[in-house]
């Protein structure tokens, strides 16, 4: 296994003009830098004329090209099909020019002949000569960050320590605010700094939602809680991963921002940025100018559910810190407290109360919510009137899986660990039989637990991690461990391909995500770059796309939000079940057998294919 991340530092330009910087357009990563001679069409007397020609290996959205001459060089250049943005200073001589691309010249498809034309004067009787690169400049940002390695664990299939490191690098990819001393994420910067309450309260902070800059604290707030939960569950897997110190600076982000939102005993403030605004625009977190109006919940209009998230978050964000940094560990308990209190005494729909949230995230019970607060509470507090709150809401039967808007299969968890009922365990096992192969929920043919098209990851992500929380408590251990790796097996490779960004064979390149589609700053962004044919300029590290269709089908296409569009909840339980994986080779669990898809004989006329069985996991 592998380890500690580090993101090379931004890139940076030469002695770019003021005017240069609005001029430039995309430049997209080539496969290697270029170079060309210059090819000269005129030069005698006191000018010359030439042009460097290339080849391009891939679609380019713009141009930057480096000319270095030789002996005394050149002056007084001129380029008509671009912008100098580095010359010799004006009356002297000098050996290295910098051409850019004009707004809107600098789209070229792979297989196309760039040929970049200059001119100047001469310095000197000889006829100048030089050689020319076309350079990109979001190399030194793309650069992977080294992968870490745990030692102690026997060889795996995948370096599980690497998808974490990623996966926490995608959540500094997302966030909102003023940014660290520490970001590590070099084409991020400052954003959404005048996020503000009716009252002009603070909100900035917190992580944009998905391939979007609107801040959805519904999901926010699940990711937050399923992250914490993991980090309480499997420390042991993110400190050998070199990953402790990075996840606990990950899941501080929104928790700070929560204690944010909560500006009074019954209003929180659920959302920053209008969906529908936003999603009529295609820029960068940094280069937003629309408005980003907040919105809350009070006691005339309340929202129980996205309230309740927030405290369990919150809980969870205490048990988390309470012996790292005791005074921001009681300063979110005492708010959860307050904001648990606020959700029982005003139920309601958050989405209905907010207009703006229900096209997006719509909640469809918030019974279970309350379930979820009081059940995080009780674990930290032990206060018994928490566990009969949790008791008395809780939903029986078998969970329709785990998600942003529905948590009753992490109640079951919860309740088994408060109680250890035989109801709750029962729930589990009968989500799991489900879940299982044989069970209600359908397979595509490679063996994806296939719950929905949107985000079909996500669902299998988030039981994955249900089941190995189960495996931990001694239910079904052996069978639920297999099946949770093979689910995120397919995520990482199985199938031939990776479904996470950065990481393993043929991962995806055109992610559905705003910042990292963006050109390399200061460049503008425009819906140009959402329509672009090549990759996403910079690589988002970590992000799991939604998914394949249910026959395994999968186009990496930046305009496919349902297939691959990125999420701050497709990589909760995700990320949450790879650190239980790593968990589980730490203690020596080693590959269980083999995944759930099994080659079978044709058998009544039926053509060979794989299908999924039971018998493929131990009893």
């Amino acid at each position: 296994m592998w380890c500690l991340a580090a993101v090379a530092a931004a890139v940076s330009m030469a002695t770019l003009v003021g005017a240069v910087v609005a001029l430039l357009l995309m430049v997209v990563v080539w496969a290697a830098e270029q170079t060309a001679n210059l090819q000269l069409s005129q030069s005698g007397g006191s000018r010359w004329e030439g042009k460097a020609c290339f080849h391009l290996e891939s679609a380019i959205g713009g141009w930057e090209v480096v000319f270095e001459f030789a002996g005394q060089g050149v002056r007084g250049i001129e380029q008509w099909d671009g912008v100098v943005a580095e010359q010799p200073a004006s009356g002297q001589c000098g050996t290295r020019v910098v051409l850019v691309n004009k707004p809107y010249q600098g789209m070229h498809n792979a297989g196309d002949q760039l040929c970049v034309p200059i001119a100047g004067a001469p310095c000197g009787s000889e006829t100048p000569s030089a050689t020319a690169r076309l350079v990109d400049p979001c190399t030194d940002v793309n650069k992977a960050p080294p992968a870490p390695q745990v030692t102690g664990a026997q060889e795996m299939k995948y370096n599980y320590a690497e998808v974490l490191q990623k996966s926490i690098l995608f959540y500094e990819a997302q966030r909102s605010g003023k940014l660290p001393a520490s970001n590590r994420i070099p084409w991020r910067g400052d954003s959404a700094l005048q996020d503000r309450g009716d009252k002009g309260e603070d909100l900035t902070g917190g992580w944009y939602d998905a391939g979007d800059n609107v801040k959805f604290n519904f999901p926010m707030a699940f990711s937050t809680t399923v992250l914490c939960w993991s980090l309480l569950e499997f420390k042991d897997a993110y400190e050998k991963a070199g990953q402790l110190d990075y996840m606990y600076d990950s899941i501080r982000w929104p928790l700070e921002y929560f204690i944010k939102c909560h500006t009074g005993p019954n209003e929180l403030y659920v959302q920053v940025g209008d969906g529908g605004t936003d999603h009529g625009t295609w820029t960068s977190p940094e280069l937003m100018d629309q408005n980003r109006p907040a919105f809350k919940i009070t006691a005339s209009s309340p929202g129980s559910d996205v309230a309740d998230e927030t405290a369990a978050a919150l809980t969870c964000g205490y048990l988390a810190f309470k012996t790292k940094d005791a005074t921001f560990a009681n300063e979110m308990l005492t708010h959860a407290k307050q904001i648990y209190q606020f959700a029982k005494q005003h139920p309601g729909f958050y989405s209905t109360s907010v207009n703006a949230a229900a096209a997006y995230y719509k909640s469809g019970n918030y019974t279970d919510e309350m379930t979820w607060a009081a059940a995080w509470l009780y674990k930290a507090t032990n206060d018994q009137q928490y566990l009969t709150d949790a008791e008395q809401t809780y939903i029986p039967g078998a969970a329709w899986g785990f998600s942003w808007d529905e948590k009753l299969a992490g109640n079951m968890v919860l309740l088994y660990d408060a109680t250890h009922k035989d109801l709750y365990k029962n729930d589990i096992v009968a989500t799991m039989t489900d879940w299982m192969p044989g069970g209600s929920i359908p397979y595509s043919p490679k063996c994806l637990a296939f719950r929905l098209q949107w985000g079909s990851l996500r669902y299998a992500s988030n039981t994955a991690f249900i089941a190995l929380l189960a495996a931990r408590r001694g239910i079904n251990a052996d069978k639920y461990n297999q099946w949770g790796m093979c689910q995120i097996h397919y995520a990482l490779g199985d199938t031939g391909r990776s479904f996470v960004v950065g990481f393993g064979v043929n991962p995806p390149t055109k992610p559905h995500h705003r910042a990292s589609s963006c050109p390399c700053k200061p460049e503008p962004c425009t819906w140009d770059a959402q329509r672009f044919p090549g990759p996403n300029p910079k690589t988002l590290y970590g992000a799991l796309v939604g998914g394949p269709g249910s026959d395994d089908s999968y186009t990496d296409d930046r305009g496919n939000y349902i297939n691959n569009e990125v999420a701050c909840d497709y990589n909760a339980g995700f990320q949450g079940s790879v650190a239980g994986d790593c968990f589980g080779y730490l203690l020596g669990l080693g590959p269980l057998s083999r995944c759930a898809c099994m080659p079978q004989q044709k058998k009544g006329g039926r053509d060979d294919n794989h299908d999924c069985h039971d018998d493929t996991f131990p009893n």
